[in-house]
């Protein structure tokens, strides 16, 4: 009897994406100071108390925080929630906990 663990895993993506979008990563900020962050809170519990703690760490860094939160954690961000952000802010998080 073979044991489970010696047995080839296959992994399903839940998104259901027929091909694999790949992005190059955008080069970091040298700075905070002055620059806007957004800071998106998916709307699962408790993701807005860490989202707090965030925003004044990144406040003492010289940062302008704006704060976005999406309808439901159950589904992506609308269109133009996201176009929003991306005309807003120079840089952004987007935060859960659970």
């Amino acid at each position: 009897m073979s044991d489970v663990r010696d047995e080839p895993r296959v992994l399903l993506d839940p998104t259901g994406e027929r091909e694999l979008a790949t992005r190059p990563r955008l080069p970091r900020l040298e700075s905070l100071e002055g620059r806007t962050v957004g800071l998106l809170d998916i709307s699962k519990a408790r993701g807005d108390l860490f989202l707090d703690r965030l925003e004044s760490h990144l406040r003492d860094r010289g940062a302008n925080v704006k704060r976005y939160r999406k309808p439901t954690f159950t589904k992506p961000a609308p269109r133009d929630l996201r176009q929003q952000i991306a005309v807003e802010c120079d840089a952004m998080v987007e935060a859960l906990a659970d």
